[in-house]
């Protein structure tokens, strides 16, 4: 016993040693150690808990919403004020109005996370009204970094041989855990820019963060050569979706292109080609499809045949109802802020959706009336009026509780992170900017998602330009997603008021306007961290 104890202490001396706590990250007590990684289950349980990691650090803020249509201006709070029931709420330069019966809430207060007037700065800060919404969440970097390092110390002990498993289930468990890594210096860097990257087991040396394009085209060189080793799909359906497939791979690798082509302008065409080649084979290779939109409620439950990755929930398994951080998911889902009852039980506490879409975003995502979208979708979609307004999008599996009329329950839906159609339409817009004779075949896998939401074909009336026409069907088909804000971005539609209600200037995107503050945390025992100048002091 004595020669055990010995043993623990002088491995997590070494541990500690080797990281020096470099970017405050300790390592889980069950990834340290060469007795833990002995046996299958071992290497489940390790990858399982990564899942998790991600899955609570997604889940602590409506990461969706705060990344996609609230920060880019189409959300309008139901506020109350002035005379009667109509208020007004000034967001991004301009008064909106919307009746609210029921006063304002710190649910009506998400659209602050907008660029303009400092409110960004604002709605990170604590102790505000709209604590429950924790968006100073998204300033913190470290528990990617904790996922991170797991990754790391699993891939290099996969890479030194663990005689329990063959080559097969070793090349496997190494090209998921690079695509767990990959997935999280994704995630960062378009909520931060640049980034520390390091790919050791234990990094012991600080370091300082590096050119982002340089961070992704190093985690493609990661991710490529091996994710071919992931299966193609899950027989199990209780699998699909939720661990890293080749479609997963492919789908992250498309993203991480098509975010390098808005940056590294000389090699755009490049990353471009590679994208629509990588589009071609996820189109060709059978193992997802789009369901009938008649099935959508099969898609937003989760684990479905259109899924790439998603963050699973349930409320059948996931959650402890009794648990007031697990009542808190009330906040992260994005259809939360528009929904009410029939979707949110009880009725006398939900007769209205908290925030709605505005009028003028909604007729320029849905000009084609005949849109079946539209009615499977909305409630009243052209509509201001928070008592008629709903986005039931992710409201279609309602999760009701006669004998919990105390909690703000959410309709019982899943996370989408990545599903088929955003591959999709990845490829129409490389295929788009390649220009030349690959237009008729971005026209073409366009098409394949108008079809499937019962929209006109392209070309159709008001489509006068195939680039934008790609561009507002990933809006719209993708809303809710979190992948409006970051398309604004890598696009430089930003800039532009025709794309968005929170323009940036040309001055405001080059230092940084449309990356998250990172919270001073990440200075700790690092002399060469800086954090995004554009957030410090007060020249905004």
């Amino acid at each position: 016993m004595k020669k055990v104890i010995i043993c623990l202490l002088i491995v997590v001396s070494a541990s500690q040693y080797s990281c020096k706590k470099f970017l405050d990250i300790t390592p889980i007590d069950k990834l340290t150690g060469n007795n833990f990684y002995k046996s299958t289950d071992d290497i489940e349980a390790n990858i399982t808990d990564m899942y998790g990691q991600l899955f609570d650090k997604y889940t602590r803020t409506a990461f969706a919403g705060a990344t996609g249509e609230f920060r880019s201006g189409e959300v309008v709070p139901a506020v109350q004020g002035g005379e009667g029931r109509y208020g007004s709420a000034r967001l991004g330069g301009h008064t909106r109005i919307a009746p609210n019966p029921n006063g304002n809430t710190e649910k009506q207060s998400i659209p602050l996370t907008s660029v303009n007037d400092r409110t960004l700065l604002e709605a990170v800060q604590r102790g505000r009204p709209w604590e429950g919404y924790r968006f100073w969440d998204l300033t913190i970097w470290n528990e990617y970094y904790k996922v991170i390092q797991a990754a790391n110390i699993l891939v290099s002990k996969l890479e030194e041989g663990i005689p329990a498993l063959n080559e097969q289930q070793t090349k496997r468990y190494i090209a998921e855990a690079k695509f767990i890594r990959c997935f999280c210096y994704f995630t960062m860097v378009r909520l931060y820019g640049d980034v520390i990257y390091y790919t050791k087991a234990f990094q012991k040396d600080p370091l300082p963060r590096e050119n982002m394009v340089s961070v992704i085209n190093k985690c493609i060189a990661d991710l490529k050569p091996n994710y071919k080793d992931l299966p193609l799909n899950f027989t199990d359906p209780s699998m699909r979706g939720v661990r890293a497939t080749q479609g997963a791979g492919i789908g992250l690798l498309m993203n991480m292109n098509m975010w390098n082509a808005g940056f590294d302008l000389p090699n755009r065409s490049a990353y471009w080609t590679e994208t629509a080649i990588l589009g071609e084979e996820i189109m060709t290779s059978g193992a997802f499809r789009l369901l009938p939109l008649t099935e959508w409620a099969t898609v937003a439950k989760g684990r479905s045949e259109e899924s790439l990755f998603e963050l699973f929930r349930t409320l059948n398994y996931n959650n402890d109802l009794n648990n007031p951080f697990e009542q808190a998911y009330a906040y992260s889902p994005f259809g939360d802020a528009f929904i009410h009852f029939p979707y949110k039980q009880p009725e006398y506490t939900h007769r209205y959706s908290f925030n709605v879409m505005t009028e003028e975003y909604m007729k320029k995502l849905y000009p084609d009336a005949s849109d079946q979208r539209l009615t499977v979708w909305f409630v009243a979609p052209f509509d201001q009026n928070p008592e008629t307004f709903q986005l039931r999008k992710f409201a279609l599996n309602t999760f009701i509780d006669a004998n919990r009329p105390d909690l703000d329950l959410n309709p019982d839906n899943t996370y989408l992170i990545m599903r088929y159609s955003d591959a999709i339409l990845l490829r129409a817009e490389a295929l788009a900017n390649l220009g030349g004779a690959n237009e008729e075949e971005a026209i073409s896998a366009l098409n394949v998602v108008r079809l499937r939401g019962g929209a006109s074909l392209y070309p159709a009336d008001g489509d006068t330009n195939l680039k934008d026409a790609i561009f507002w069907e990933r809006a719209k088909e993708l809303m809710g997603e979190g992948s409006r804000y970051f398309d604004l971005v890598r696009t430089r539609r930003v800039l532009s008021k025709q794309y968005t209600d929170n323009p940036l200037t040309s001055d405001k995107f080059n230092r940084g306007g449309w990356t998250w503050p990172i919270d001073q945390s990440a200075l700790i025992n690092n002399p060469y961290m800086t954090l995004n100048n554009y957030w410090i002091g007060t020249g905004l």
